[in-house]
């Protein structure tokens, strides 16, 4: 299957508080909050929505096109994306901007405070699906991304009749409920956390019922709940993969839309592609950053069969 990931593409600055930051933040004082953590370390890794994503549909074999705009710092990143067999001919650098930044502090509990600069992200609104040269994608996936980016990428999509899964998360706060009632009504498929769903829904001011009038399957992912995958005709339970350590929650939301992604370009069923993301968000959460983990496609199979059952499906690569 055709996949083009349309997203951010980012340097992630990763840092590590030793307290809660719960302890620290007064209910009373809310309205004026001034609070400064001092973190044990900081890493810079690799990140950003799209590449995250075609990082884990990768380590399985699969395939991807990264549509993304960058900054002159991006070259190293652009090698390592290679070396894993990542498509970047669709990524725009634009000259004398940086590539956009994450900053994410996480505190004993798992517990984040992030801050985002777009920097070069501010012009992928200049990129279009009607530049593409030759057939159209048979999938896009519509990640965070600068607002009229993302806005843009929804209109061609139905415009041009490309299926696409809309996955607004950390750009529902930034989005108009228009703008988010227009994604979800056209998409084949609506991605989210928890709380990105309650969000979603007040902006839009739409049921799930809304939403499941409009797309095929509705995927909401729980944390240490599972995910849960509802259709018009159905609610489907998606266990966690049990962790050998918790490292860095960072990216693994990506890394489950990455294993569901391979499941569902094969044609598998909605709860195989599931437990696909599941074991792939396991595999993130255990390392340090959202591209920090690794695994042959052997050794994924082997573990997947210690929790779930596949019927020889993951025989063949």
């Amino acid at each position: 299957m055709d996949i083009i990931l349309a997203g951010s593409i980012a340097y992630d600055y990763l840092m590590k508080f030793p307290g809660r930051f719960a302890e620290h933040i007064l209910p009373e004082k809310l309205n004026s909050i001034s609070l400064s953590f001092l973190v044990e370390s900081m890493v810079r890794l690799r990140g950003g929505i799209a590449p995250n994503i075609a990082y884990n549909l990768a380590l399985l074999g699969g395939k991807s096109r990264l549509l993304a705009a960058v900054g002159e710092d991006f070259e190293d990143y652009r090698a390592w994306l290679h070396s894993h067999g990542i498509d970047t001919s669709l990524v725009r650098v634009v000259p004398g901007v940086n590539t956009a930044s994450f900053f994410a502090n996480t505190d004993r509990d798992n517990n984040q405070i992030a801050s985002f600069y777009p920097g070069a992200m501010t012009f992928a609104a200049e990129l279009s699906l009607y530049d593409l040269e030759g057939k159209d994608p048979e999938l896009v996936v519509i990640s965070p991304n600068e607002p009229l980016a993302m806005r843009r990428c929804v209109q061609e999509c139905q415009e041009l009749f490309i299926p696409y899964f809309y996955d607004p998360s950390q750009q529902i706060v930034r989005m108009e409920g228009e703008d988010l009632r227009k994604g979800v009504e056209g998409a084949r498929a609506l991605f989210v956390n928890d709380y990105e769903y309650s969000l979603i829904q007040k902006a839009t001011g739409m049921s799930q019922k809304d939403i499941l009038d409009h797309v095929q399957f509705l995927v909401v992912t729980l944390g240490e709940k599972g995910t849960a995958i509802f259709t018009s005709e159905e609610t489907l339970e998606i266990p966690i993969v049990p962790t050998a350590k918790i490292v860095d929650p960072t990216g693994v939301g990506d890394a489950f839309r990455g294993g569901f992604l391979y499941g569902y370009s094969r044609g598998w069923d909605l709860p195989f592609c599931g437990r696909l993301g599941a074991l792939s968000a396991t595999y993130c959460l255990e390392a340090n950053g959202p591209q920090g983990h690794y695994y042959t496609f052997k050794e994924y199979v082997t573990r997947f069969r210690e929790h779930f059952e596949d019927g020889g499906l993951l025989d063949v690569k």
